[in-house]
C-alpha cells in the first residue's frame, strides 16, 4: 500500500493539552488548533519524505524504513529516531518519549501520537 499523496486535517482530539505537555507556548497552540494542516507523502519504497504545512509553519522529515534518521518535533527540536513499517499501512516511531503512530486505510490517514498518558489524534483524509 503506497503512502503517497496530499492528506488534508479533517479532524483532530486533545490537541491543546498534547501541546502544553509538549512545551509548546500558549500562543502558537492556539494559532495552531484551528488551522487546517496539509500533509503531503512521498513515498519511494522504502524511503519517506513528509512535509506537514500548517498555516505559515513547515514540518519537513524524510527517513528511510528501519534506518536511523534525523525527525523535526512539533517543537522545532531535531531527534533522532527510527521509523519502522508494521504490516502495509503503519508507520510507526519513537521519538524521545513519544510514540508516533501513523495508519493508513484506504483514503484517510490517521496518525496518533502518545506521550506517557496523553494522546493526540490527527484525522485526515486523501484530495
Amino acid at each position: 500500500m503506497s503512502f503517497t499523496g496530499k492528506y488534508e486535517l479533517q479532524s483532530q482530539e486533545n490537541f491543546e493539552t498534547f501541546m502544553k505537555a509538549l512545551g509548546l507556548p500558549d500562543e502558537q497552540i492556539q494559532k495552531g488548533k484551528d488551522i487546517k494542516s496539509i500533509s503531503e507523502i512521498v513515498q519511494d519504497g522504502k524511503k519517506f519524505k513528509i512535509t506537514v504545512t500548517t498555516g505559515s509553519k513547515v514540518l519537513h522529515n524524510e527517513f528511510t524504513i528501519g534506518e536511523e534518521c534525523e525527525m523535526e518535533m512539533l517543537t522545532g527540536e531535531k531527534v533522532k529516531a527510527i521509523v519502522q513499517l508494521e504490516g502495509d499501512n503503519r508507520l510507526v516511531a519513537n521519538l524521545k518519549g513519544l510514540k508516533s503512530v501513523t495508519e493508513l486505510n484506504g483514503d484517510t490517514i490517521t496518525h496518533t501520537m502518545t506521550m506517557g498518558d496523553l494522546t493526540y489524534k490527527r484525522i485526515s483524509k486523501r484530495i
